[in-house]
Protein backbone atom coordinates (compact mmCIF):
# COMPACT_ATOMS: atom_id res chain seq x y z
CA UNK A 1 0.00 0.00 0.00
CA UNK A 2 1.23 3.58 -0.99
CA UNK A 3 1.48 6.66 0.90
CA UNK A 4 -2.27 6.96 3.44
CA UNK A 5 -4.01 9.66 2.18
CA UNK A 6 -7.75 10.72 2.56
CA UNK A 7 -8.47 9.85 -1.14
CA UNK A 8 -6.41 6.48 -0.98
CA UNK A 9 -8.56 5.87 1.71
CA UNK A 10 -12.12 6.55 0.36
CA UNK A 11 -12.32 2.96 -1.44
CA UNK A 12 -12.00 1.35 1.83
CA UNK A 13 -14.54 3.69 3.90
CA UNK A 14 -16.66 2.69 1.84
CA UNK A 15 -15.92 -1.05 1.65
CA UNK A 16 -16.47 -1.15 5.08
CA UNK A 17 -19.70 0.93 5.72
CA UNK A 18 -20.93 -2.09 3.20
CA UNK A 19 -19.86 -4.24 4.90
CA UNK A 20 -21.89 -3.05 8.15
CA UNK A 21 -25.21 -2.44 5.82
CA UNK A 22 -24.80 -6.55 4.85
CA UNK A 23 -24.00 -7.45 8.69
CA UNK A 24 -27.15 -5.77 9.68
CA UNK A 25 -29.63 -6.76 6.78
CA UNK A 26 -27.68 -10.29 6.26
CA UNK A 27 -28.44 -10.54 10.90
CA UNK A 28 -25.26 -11.56 11.76
CA UNK A 29 -24.27 -12.12 15.35
CA UNK A 30 -23.87 -8.25 17.42
CA UNK A 31 -20.05 -9.62 17.88
CA UNK A 32 -19.43 -9.47 13.96
CA UNK A 33 -21.43 -6.12 13.85
CA UNK A 34 -19.46 -4.72 16.42
CA UNK A 35 -16.13 -5.54 14.71
CA UNK A 36 -17.39 -4.41 11.61
CA UNK A 37 -18.42 -0.99 13.31
CA UNK A 38 -14.85 -1.17 14.49
CA UNK A 39 -13.41 -1.27 11.00
CA UNK A 40 -15.40 1.90 9.99
CA UNK A 41 -14.65 3.33 13.35
CA UNK A 42 -10.67 2.72 12.17
CA UNK A 43 -11.46 4.43 8.97
CA UNK A 44 -12.39 8.07 10.66
CA UNK A 45 -9.30 7.40 13.25
CA UNK A 46 -7.09 6.99 9.86
CA UNK A 47 -8.80 10.02 8.52
CA UNK A 48 -8.42 12.08 11.54
CA UNK A 49 -4.83 10.97 12.09
CA UNK A 50 -4.34 12.40 8.61
CA UNK A 51 -5.89 15.91 9.36
CA UNK A 52 -3.82 15.91 12.59
CA UNK A 53 -0.75 15.67 10.81
CA UNK A 54 -1.43 18.34 8.46
CA UNK A 55 -2.41 20.64 10.82
CA UNK A 56 -6.46 20.88 10.26
CA UNK A 57 -8.35 19.04 13.05
CA UNK A 58 -8.31 16.08 15.95
CA UNK A 59 -9.95 13.26 16.38
CA UNK A 60 -11.43 15.20 19.20
CA UNK A 61 -12.35 17.96 17.21
CA UNK A 62 -14.57 15.76 15.08
CA UNK A 63 -15.88 14.14 18.37
CA UNK A 64 -17.10 17.25 19.80
CA UNK A 65 -18.34 18.34 16.62
CA UNK A 66 -20.68 15.73 16.12
CA UNK A 67 -21.54 15.76 19.83
CA UNK A 68 -22.39 19.94 18.93
CA UNK A 69 -24.35 18.86 16.47
CA UNK A 70 -26.70 16.13 17.66
CA UNK A 71 -27.50 18.59 20.63
CA UNK A 72 -28.13 21.55 18.02
CA UNK A 73 -29.95 19.41 15.79
CA UNK A 74 -32.28 18.12 18.32
CA UNK A 75 -33.33 20.39 20.52
CA UNK A 76 -36.01 17.68 21.29
CA UNK A 77 -33.76 16.05 23.29
CA UNK A 78 -31.38 17.98 24.22
CA UNK A 79 -31.19 21.45 26.11
CA UNK A 80 -28.63 23.48 24.59
CA UNK A 81 -25.83 22.62 27.46
CA UNK A 82 -26.71 18.87 26.13
CA UNK A 83 -28.51 17.61 28.96
CA UNK A 84 -31.25 15.15 27.98
CA UNK A 85 -34.82 17.43 27.88
CA UNK A 86 -37.55 15.86 30.42
CA UNK A 87 -39.33 13.90 28.44
CA UNK A 88 -39.73 14.12 24.56
CA UNK A 89 -42.99 15.14 23.44
CA UNK A 90 -42.16 16.02 19.80
CA UNK A 91 -44.03 13.76 16.73
CA UNK A 92 -41.66 12.32 14.01
CA UNK A 93 -43.26 14.91 12.02
CA UNK A 94 -41.67 17.75 14.63
CA UNK A 95 -38.67 16.23 14.80
CA UNK A 96 -38.17 16.08 11.16
CA UNK A 97 -39.22 20.18 10.47
CA UNK A 98 -36.74 21.09 12.92
CA UNK A 99 -33.95 18.94 11.43
CA UNK A 100 -34.48 20.00 8.32
CA UNK A 101 -34.93 24.13 10.00
CA UNK A 102 -31.47 23.40 11.62
CA UNK A 103 -29.51 22.40 8.78
CA UNK A 104 -30.74 25.27 6.51
CA UNK A 105 -30.11 27.91 9.39
CA UNK A 106 -26.50 25.83 9.00
CA UNK A 107 -25.74 25.83 5.31
CA UNK A 108 -27.63 29.07 4.04
CA UNK A 109 -26.11 28.44 1.12
CA UNK A 110 -27.77 25.50 -0.46
CA UNK A 111 -30.50 26.80 -1.99
CA UNK A 112 -32.44 23.74 -2.97
CA UNK A 113 -34.10 20.45 -1.46
CA UNK A 114 -31.66 18.32 -3.43
CA UNK A 115 -28.10 19.92 -2.34
CA UNK A 116 -25.63 18.29 0.13
CA UNK A 117 -27.13 14.77 -1.61
CA UNK A 118 -23.38 12.89 -2.75
CA UNK A 119 -23.43 12.67 -6.13
CA UNK A 120 -21.69 9.37 -5.77
CA UNK A 121 -23.89 7.84 -4.20
CA UNK A 122 -25.99 4.23 -6.14
CA UNK A 123 -28.94 5.34 -8.32
CA UNK A 124 -30.71 3.55 -6.06
CA UNK A 125 -30.38 5.02 -2.64
CA UNK A 126 -29.90 8.62 -4.33
CA UNK A 127 -33.83 8.39 -6.01
CA UNK A 128 -34.85 7.06 -2.20
CA UNK A 129 -33.29 10.16 -0.84
CA UNK A 130 -34.40 12.52 -3.49
CA UNK A 131 -37.87 11.58 -2.99
CA UNK A 132 -37.24 12.03 1.04
CA UNK A 133 -36.09 15.55 0.50
CA UNK A 134 -38.36 16.39 -1.86
CA UNK A 135 -41.41 15.14 0.18
CA UNK A 136 -40.18 16.75 3.37
CA UNK A 137 -39.74 20.09 1.45
CA UNK A 138 -43.20 19.97 0.16
CA UNK A 139 -41.98 19.74 -4.28
CA UNK A 140 -44.09 17.72 -6.28
CA UNK A 141 -43.34 14.06 -6.43
CA UNK A 142 -43.48 11.80 -10.01
CA UNK A 143 -45.75 9.45 -10.25
CA UNK A 144 -45.54 5.90 -8.77
CA UNK A 145 -46.78 2.55 -9.65
CA UNK A 146 -48.19 -0.24 -8.00
CA UNK A 147 -45.99 -2.29 -5.64
CA UNK A 148 -45.51 -5.60 -4.17
CA UNK A 149 -46.89 -5.86 -0.48
CA UNK A 150 -43.24 -6.90 0.92
CA UNK A 151 -39.82 -5.69 0.30
CA UNK A 152 -38.62 -9.28 -0.42
CA UNK A 153 -41.20 -8.94 -3.68
CA UNK A 154 -40.13 -5.81 -4.42
CA UNK A 155 -36.50 -6.80 -4.26
CA UNK A 156 -37.30 -9.54 -6.93
CA UNK A 157 -39.28 -7.33 -8.85
CA UNK A 158 -36.67 -4.73 -9.18
CA UNK A 159 -33.99 -7.76 -9.93
CA UNK A 160 -36.26 -8.59 -12.97
CA UNK A 161 -36.16 -4.81 -14.58
CA UNK A 162 -32.74 -5.02 -13.93
CA UNK A 163 -32.57 -8.21 -16.02
CA UNK A 164 -34.71 -7.40 -18.82
CA UNK A 165 -32.93 -3.89 -19.17
CA UNK A 166 -29.46 -6.10 -19.10
CA UNK A 167 -31.57 -7.95 -21.62
CA UNK A 168 -32.16 -4.99 -24.18
CA UNK A 169 -28.39 -3.25 -24.01
CA UNK A 170 -29.73 -1.03 -21.22
CA UNK A 171 -27.76 0.10 -17.75
CA UNK A 172 -30.33 0.30 -15.15
CA UNK A 173 -27.99 2.03 -12.68
CA UNK A 174 -27.30 4.95 -15.39
CA UNK A 175 -30.95 4.86 -16.52
CA UNK A 176 -31.96 6.04 -13.16
CA UNK A 177 -28.92 8.24 -11.91
CA UNK A 178 -30.70 9.67 -15.43
CA UNK A 179 -34.16 10.15 -14.30
CA UNK A 180 -32.93 11.32 -10.80
CA UNK A 181 -31.19 14.20 -12.72
CA UNK A 182 -33.90 15.19 -14.85
CA UNK A 183 -36.26 15.07 -11.60
CA UNK A 184 -33.53 16.93 -10.20
CA UNK A 185 -33.58 19.71 -12.78
CA UNK A 186 -38.02 19.72 -12.97
CA UNK A 187 -38.22 20.65 -9.60
CA UNK A 188 -35.22 23.39 -9.32
CA UNK A 189 -36.99 24.80 -12.32
CA UNK A 190 -40.49 24.80 -11.33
Amino acid sequence: MGALTHASLVEYLLEEAYEVAETIEEGHPDAELQGELGDVLLQVVLHARLAEERGAFTFDDVARGLAAKMVRRNPHVFRPDGSLQDSFPATVAEIEQTWDAVKRAERPERRHAFEGIPAALPALAKAQKSLDRAARAGLGLPDGVPVPESEEELGTLLLAVVRSARDRGMDAERALRTAVRRYHGDQAAS
